[in-house]
């Protein structure tokens, strides 16, 4: 239930603050005074788009907070908990906490850019969506349009039967077997062609597969082939460096001990030769571990030419694959493992045998979830249909009929197996027609109103907002529909924005908007909601019966009628 709702800078509201309370509330005032800011303000912190549009004239951004009571939502608490948004009082997540609030919080600044928040912590406009759906169920003044359109007659039957996840499946299991379709006749339209496809791409997926290559060999051969190739020229280059360090007649090594050996026997004499060693030593220690490393070189260094031909018989094979494919050397293993990916998905086409059988499966599977929808909304449309046909007849509709109509298709598509048409006759004799061609403006705001009040009966959400679904009916019927709404009100928390006063007259609350100038602040417009007492609520039913003037014989008239709709509800 909706508790707390706050709203700051928007549109034309400055600073507003309501605290909500169960039962039927009307919302009342002139037109003009901005009743719909209630609305626009709880669809925005529910999750509707905003734009700059949104903030107050003048100010920085504007902020709306609504605050929920959801004990009687486990389902909700539960999605809260699981995405982090517990409550203060929930923090242990066992969801016994003290506080069993929920609070949605929006902020727009200026450029239309928002920010939203539950329970204190930053979330996405979808989660606020997701919440907000399972908190508030708002209808336009417009809904009853939309039962012009196939698809929502479809969507509220549905809903009506409880089924939109089943609706959902369905259309999930259609897709999927037209999928397949498609790949079915895909193939054998080219069956010839994918044959021969696979032909190619098996041959060359063959082909590099035998060569056995990687990227790592190919590193490793042109570093062997380097140096089998050009061994003699290396052992040569050794020889000639151990001849010239150690083992000529004037070799390095031999000169250099001989001058540390001559200096350190005169070192003695001069101490100044000390610094001249110790500079000597360290090199002479560094050439003979030179020579040390430069024989065992040349002991490795091999003279194969066997291995030098296996090599160059090798890097010729890689070579010769790679022209054929017109590609690199190295980038012969990434072109393997293309080819194994395009057999892989052309594989995915499968035969005609597997398709065909993949397709019948999932025909099969799509029909078993259709029938079960079938079967739901048959049973869902002889109710609604009653339950309409009884509210209508009480609505200035007697002898009137509503009826479902579920007209198999041949094929079935992504809907179902039916399609979902509402018929209505208005008059007693008259045969059933579609709704949107016999019914005139203000039968069908009545049998609009009379299938949104009865499908809400049905619906989980704790608070129902009616915006002036109540538009093109009065007298009789508007006292009747104020009765339907009160009653729903004794179940739910229900609101409902009016401007009949046989409706206002059967709240159990009533809310007045008006808008005025404050000239402290250069005369801007401000909207604010007042909260009226039993002489006030008689004053404003007899300003919506009597218009500017308003006697004493009015007042009289809203009194009885205040009187009049809580004895009927009593």
């Amino acid at each position: 239930m909706l508790k707390f709702l706050s709203i700051r800078d928007f549109v034309i509201v400055d600073r507003m603050d309501l605290e909500f309370v169960p039962g039927f509330t009307v919302l009342t005032g002139e037109t003009g005074a901005g009743k719909s800011i209630l609305i626009d303000a709880l669809s925005l912190v529910l999750g509707e788009r905003s734009d700059a549009g949104d903030v107050r004239a003048g100010c920085e951004r504007a902020e709306i907070s609504a605050e929920f009571h959801i004990s009687e939502l486990p389902e909700l608490a539960e999605w809260l908990r699981e995405n982090g948004f517990e409550s203060d009082g929930d923090r242990d997540g066992d969801g016994e906490g003290d506080d069993e609030g929920c609070l949605l919080r929006r902020l727009i600044d200026v450029t239309g850019r928002s920010r939203s928040f539950i329970n204190g912590r930053p979330a996405t406009l979808q989660q606020l969506r997701i919440a907000g759906e399972q908190l508030v169920e708002i209808q336009g003044q417009h809904a009853h349009q939309l039962l012009m359109r196939a698809e929502a007659q479809r969507d509220l039957l549905d809903a009506f039967a409880g089924s939109r996840e089943l609706t959902q499946r369905v259309t999930e299991a259609f897709r999927h077997w037209q999928g397949l379709r498609q790949r079915r006749l895909a193939w054998e339209q080219n069956a010839a062609t994918f044959a021969q496809q696979r032909e190619q791409l098996e041959w060359q997926a063959n082909e590099l597969a035998a060569l056995n290559f990687s990227f790592d060999e190919w590193q490793a051969l042109q570093s062997e082939h380097g140096r089998l190739a050009n061994a003699a020229s290396l052992l040569e280059a050794a020889n000639a460096g151990l001849e010239a360090l150690s083992e000529g007649e004037l070799a390095c090594l031999a000169q250099l001990n001989a001058v540390i050996s001559r200096l350190g026997q005169l070192v003695s004499c001069d101490s100044n030769l000390r610094i001249v060693l110790d500079l000597l030593e360290p090199a002479q220690i560094q050439l003979q571990e030179g020579v040390y490393e430069l024989g065992r070189y040349q002991q490795r260094v091999d003279l194969d030419p066997q291995r030098l031909q296996e090599i160059e018989d090798r890097l010729a094979a890689v070579h010769a694959a790679a022209r054929k494919y017109r590609v690199t050397p190295n980038e012969l293993p990434e072109l393997l493992k293309t080819v194994t990916e395009q057999l892989a998905e052309l594989g995915l086409h499968g035969d005609g045998a597997s398709l065909a059988n993949e397709e019948e499966n999932a025909r099969g599977k799509y029909f078993e979830l259709a029938n079960s929808l079938s079967k739901a909304r048959g049973s869902a449309a002889g109710t609604l249909s009653q339950q309409v046909t009884a509210a209508m007849q009480t609505m200035a509709m007697a002898g009137g009929e509503f009826s479902v109509a579920l007209t198999p298709l041949e094929q079935g598509n992504a809907h179902g197996l039916e399609q979902v048409e509402f018929q209505v006759s208005a008059h007693q004799g008259m045969p059933l027609r579609p709704l949107a061609k016999v019914a005139s403006g203000g039968e069908l705001s009545r049998i609009g109103l009379a299938i949104h009040v009865i499908a809400s009966k049905l619906s989980a959400t704790p608070t129902l907002l009616f915006d002036e679904v109540d538009a093109g009916i009065g007298g009789r019927v508007a006292e009747i529909v104020g009765r339907l709404l009160k009653k729903l009100g004794g179940q739910r928390q229900v609101m409902c924005i009016t401007h009949l006063p046989q409706v206002a007259a059967a709240g159990d609350h009533q809310w007045q908007v008006a808008k005025s100038a404050d000239p402290v602040k250069g005369g801007r417009v401000s909207s604010r909601i007042k909260v009226l007492d039993k002489q006030e609520r008689v004053e404003e039913i007899a300003r919506m019966l009597g218009g500017e003037k308003i006697t004493e014989t009015t007042r009289k008239h809203a009194a009885e009628m205040l009187v009049a709709a809580g004895k009927a509800t009593a």
